[in-house]
């Protein structure tokens, strides 16, 4: 069974030139899953419900490859999902992704390589980099800030000793770590505390 998928992005866009073009292939109306939503949101309501209603042999159609995903991965892991129901697709705008042909699912699959390649070599990259960083001493992410009256605040308190560390680290936010690596910091002497 043919079946279709139109999309556009917002409410005020039309799908009419999507629809007639489906029809056209030869999609019944009905057979047609429409929705109003942007293309970069996991959470595609009639998109789900498509897949999910696939059945072995079907086809899904789309007039071009925007309206089913906005990304490479995506669109590789939408046509997997496909697949694995036992369908196939194909693009009307974009001729050349049409895995009902023996050459289609070679480009597809050509495709499919090829990112995946690109994407281990970004991981591999990446992984240099952060042990190259390691080795001299470098570690990620960004240095966390503190509050510079959050942290004379917890000194204050640690030094009037009516405050117990749990309360003084509930109180500024501060961990307990934290609390004593200022201490520490400032050359307060460690006071015997509960």
């Amino acid at each position: 069974m043919l079946i279709g998928y139109a999309r556009v992005s917002t409410l005020d866009q039309n799908l009419d030139r999507q629809i007639d073009g489906l029809i056209d292939y030869g999609i019944s109306k009905r057979n047609i899953y429409k929705e109003k939503i942007t293309g970069t949101t996991k959470d595609r309501p009639q998109l789900i419900k498509m897949i999910e209603e696939l059945e072995k042999d079907d086809i899904v159609i789309v007039f071009e490859l925007s309206r089913l995903s906005r990304s490479t991965k995506d669109l590789f892991t939408l046509i997997d999902l496909i697949e694995k129901k036992g369908a196939q697709f194909k693009s009307l705008k974009e001729s050349w992704l049409d895995t009902t042909t023996a050459t289609g699912k070679l480009i597809f699959t050509f495709m499919a390589g090829i990112t995946q390649f690109e994407r281990d070599l970004l991981s591999e990259k990446t992984k240099e980099g952060l042990n190259a960083a390691r080795a001299r001493g470098r570690h990620g992410g960004r240095p966390k800030t503190y509050n510079k009256l959050k942290i004379k605040l917890a000194i204050e308190m640690y030094l009037g000793k009516k405050y117990t560390i749990a309360e003084i680290t509930d109180a500024t936010g501060l961990s307990k770590t934290s609390l004593y690596r200022f201490i520490k910091a400032e050359k307060i002497e460690l006071l015997p505390y509960k």
